[in-house]
């Protein structure tokens, strides 16, 4: 991860190697063209005139997102100028526009060594901002990559980032705190990034235990047998047919004082054949972030508790490895979720919402203030909400209210999205208590229907909330701003905002 730190440094005599400027739109209309904003607007006359002669002969316009090399010559003591555009400023710039702008910046120095952050820094938050939009977009996934190919674009190696005072406590904690969230996201990335064979069921769970080190957790990692042996038979059923058994791993965060208690529970599928409804082959390699809330569930709780919020966490992480194995469950098998209630599985692909009923019905049993789930678990999700906005349903409309709000200050994209009472009935089975798809096979509504079901395992008066991240969790496209192409971290952030939000009621 890239080393920051805070640098009270002149501008234009310090020594590194980039130095990163922020520009905007000048305001006339009929020349586009931009202006240097914050700290790059308070150089001296003759590198101010420098600099702005080189953005308007690169045709430089200031949109959010723009980048351009410029050399540093007659502007700063560094080679090398990287002006990164902002957008219309309007009333000032907000953090989301600040973490994009500097995640922009730090994808285009991959692989330098040292930079300068001059952006437009007022406030602490807008620090936080800068500092963590530098730490994720400058994260490169390097793990399996032979040494003949280490002189690919890594991570920018250090950042220093320009402030008023270096030495001021509440900048350090901003930069603390920024660094703190920057990992717990990559940490995300770098579990889902990870192929399946080195992402077992047992994988994640060691994994879990590793980030917890240090911290005031405790871990519980309950293996096949235990498993079997409590009634959980979610995870049993959708684990039966393959080699790498199931897993359900317990973080527990109990700090003195706690002012509310929040449970995650995440889906854990590690990699996702569909089992005996077998899925076809194009793209399903990208089944390995199929655990993408799970490994959410993991950074976010152990996030939470390096940062000593006064919020009790309990975090789940439902982990098991579909496949078509000659134990493999069979459409038209009954499963007994833990707790009883009984599922008829008309479709092994719908196994996701299997394991998170399992570990629904468990963390009720620590009985949270507020359950919320996050899960891959429909294609629905991306056809109604494309790929960059996860939906969110929830029995509690405030509750709904609170997750989206909280992502939204973060810069997550979500959008609240209802649990209609007309598609319990599709659910109906004539063996069992509740069927996993519409007998019907009906699909229209899927991502709702998903919902509905996942509603059934949680008891009246428990305020909770399902977050389906299908599309958010993995960008198949070209990067930008702080997001990598592959996987996001998304719902990491979230988490943490609404603890935060918890402790403050």
């Amino acid at each position: 991860m890239t080393t920051l730190s805070l640098s009270s440094t002149d501008l234009a005599s310090t020594a590194t190697d980039v130095v990163v400027v922020a520009i905007a739109p000048a305001g006339d209309r009929r020349r586009k063209s931009a202006v240097a904003v914050g700290p790059a607007a308070r150089l001296k006359a003759a590198p101010a005139k420098r600099l702005q002669e080189a953005l308007t002969a690169l045709g430089a316009t200031g949109k959010a997102g723009e980048v351009h090399r410029v050399p540093g010559n007659g502007i700063t003591a560094a080679p090398l100028v990287l002006a990164v555009g902002l957008g219309d400023a309007g009333s000032g710039y907000d953090e989301e526009s600040l973490r994009r702008a500097a995640g922009a910046a730090a994808r285009a120095l991959a692989g330098s060594r040292r930079a300068l952050f001059a952006l437009p820094v007022d406030r602490p938050a807008q620090l936080e901002a800068v500092a963590l939009g530098v730490t994720l977009g400058g994260y490169a996934f390097t793990a399996f990559r032979a040494d003949s190919m280490a002189g690919r674009p890594a991570e920018l190696r250090s950042a220093a980032l320009l402030v008023p005072d270096a030495k001021d406590a509440d900048s350090k904690a901003a930069l603390a705190r920024a660094q703190v969230i920057g990992a717990a996201v990559n940490l995300c990335r770098d579990l889902i990034n990870t192929p399946s064979s080195a992402m077992t069921p047992s994988d994640l769970a060691a994994a879990a235990i590793a980030a917890a080190e240090g911290l005031p957790l405790d871990v519980e990692v309950l293996d096949e047998s235990a498993l079997r042996a409590g009634g959980y038979g979610g995870l049993i059923g959708v684990g039966q047919g393959s080699a790498n058994p199931p897993r359900l791993i317990r973080l527990a965060y109990r700090p003195e004082g706690a002012r509310a208690h929040l449970a995650l529970v995440g889906k854990g599928i590690t990699f996702d054949t569909g089992g005996i409804s077998i899925k076809p082959s194009l793209n399903l390699h990208l089944m390995k972030t199929d655990m993408s809330g799970a490994a959410a569930v993991i950074a976010a709780t152990t996030a939470i508790a390096r940062l000593g919020l006064p919020v009790s966490v309990t975090g789940y992480a439902a982990a098991a490895e579909n496949m078509p194995g000659g134990a493999a469950q069979r459409p038209g098998d009954v499963i007994t979720i833990y707790g009883g209630k009984t599922v008829e599985v008309l479709d092994t692909d719908a196994e996701g919402r299997l394991v998170l009923a399992d570990a629904l019905v468990r963390a009720q049993q620590d009985k949270p203030d507020v359950i919320v789930d996050v899960a891959t678990l429909t294609g629905a999700q991306v056809v109604a909400l494309g790929s960059r906005t996860a939906g969110i349903m929830s029995n509690d409309d405030d509750l709904s209210e609170a997750v989206h709000d909280a992502a939204t200050r973060v810069g997550e994209g979500t959008w609240p999205m209802p649990l209609p009472e007309e598609l319990r009935p599709r659910l109906d089975s004539l063996v069992a208590d509740i069927a996993n798809i519409p007998t019907s096979g009906r699909r229209e509504g899927g991502m709702l229907t998903a919902g509905v079901f996942l509603r059934e395992f949680v008891k009246d008066g428990q305020r909770w909330a399902h977050l389906d991240i299908a599309g958010p969790a993995y960008n198949e496209h070209a990067p930008y701003g702080y997001v990598p192409k592959g996987a996001t971290g998304t719902a990491v952030r979230t988490f943490i905002q609404l603890a935060e939000d918890l402790a403050d009621e």
